[in-house]
């Protein structure tokens, strides 16, 4: 069982940055693909990005695309999430999620078997 711990989350005006960090620790992480969802106050959880393992393969909701970076490090088992330009709109709890399976990629919620605590993240127009 993978245990996941996100930081980095806090309160910025529009138009700052903010960078998430997702720390995996407890299991293996050689292989599994991981992602970001977020969930705002009265809304579902939505899909942000994603990224497979190796790195090569990644996805963003249309919503993020151009302002939102992934990446991660497989030697520090750890993920990320660059936010650039934040808007109002993005305010919500941010969460991690690593795949139920080794070598297999998604981008919808069932596709991710265990999921960090969540860090909130405040955009103040």
């Amino acid at each position: 069982q993978v245990q996941l711990v996100e930081s980095g989350g806090g309160a910025v005006q529009a138009g700052g940055s903010l960078r998430l960090a997702c720390a995996a620790s407890g299991s293996a992480f050689s292989g599994y693909s991981m992602g970001w969802f977020r969930q705002a106050p009265g809304k579902e959880r939505e899909f942000v990005a994603a990224i497979v393992w190796s790195g090569g393969l990644i996805d963003y909701a249309d919503s993020v695309k151009g302002r939102f970076t992934i990446s991660r490090d497989n030697a520090k088992n750890t993920m990320y999430l660059q936010m650039n330009s934040l808007k109002p709109e993005d305010t919500a709890v941010y969460y991690c999620g690593v795949s139920h399976r080794r070598y297999v990629y998604g981008t919808r919620e069932a596709d991710f078997g265990s999921w960090g605590q969540g860090t909130q993240v405040t955009v103040s127009s």
